[in-house]
């Protein structure tokens, strides 16, 4: 059966299963989004990425919801991105496909909230030119570099800003993948587990 592509969504959970806090089991975080009243939910991975189907329309009333759904389920605050495959596919689209995730070079996917998603925050963030490569796209920034040269990045700085405060990262696997398994749910050749 395929899903109508306006309707799914992933949901991008910050800070869970991260050093040992704010622990929560993909199976209790699946059961949350039934209780939910969302359709064809599936899970991947530990970090928190929902995939679920929805007829609510605007991404921010989802994660609120989402939001408060899952204080109730599990007694604590997680901050929540909401994501149509729309957007996930303009993300994956858009990033070269050279800039992979593995041995010699890592590339993260900066999901954004409402508050510093625009094309100006790259000039927010502290870079070196020489190793740094940054590209904005709407909703999100991706951050690239070879491993090589991990020391001279200025990645480490990134953490603790106002920018920081407000996103939440996944590598370029993950995006990719989930972009996939989303594409897989629309096109009725997955069935959500």
């Amino acid at each position: 059966m395929q899903i109508k592509e306006s309707c799914l969504y992933v949901a991008l959970l910050r800070g869970i299963n991260v050093g040992g806090n704010s622990m929560v089991s993909m199976k209790d975080l699946k059961d949350c989004f039934g209780k939910l009243g969302f359709r064809n939910v599936s899970t991947y991975i530990n970090s928190g990425n929902v995939i679920f189907t929805s007829s609510h329309k605007t991404e921010q009333g989802l994660a609120s919801r989402i939001e408060q759904g899952i204080k109730k389920c599990v007694g604590f605050e997680v901050r929540v991105v909401v994501r149509s495959l729309a957007e996930i596919a303009a993300v994956c689209k858009k990033i070269p496909k050279v800039w992979t995730h593995d041995a010699s070079s890592r590339t993260d996917v900066l999901f954004l909230w409402k508050e510093v998603d625009r094309p100006s925050v790259l000039s927010e963030l502290v870079i070196n030119t020489a190793v740094d490569h940054l590209l904005y796209v709407k909703g999100a920034v991706v951050w690239h570099f070879d491993r090589r040269d991990y020391n001279k990045s200025k990645m480490h700085k990134f953490i603790g800003t106002f920018v920081y405060k407000n996103m939440t990262a996944r590598n370029v696997n993950t995006v990719r993948k989930l972009y996939a398994l989303m594409t897989q749910l629309a096109t009725g050749k997955r069935r959500a587990n």
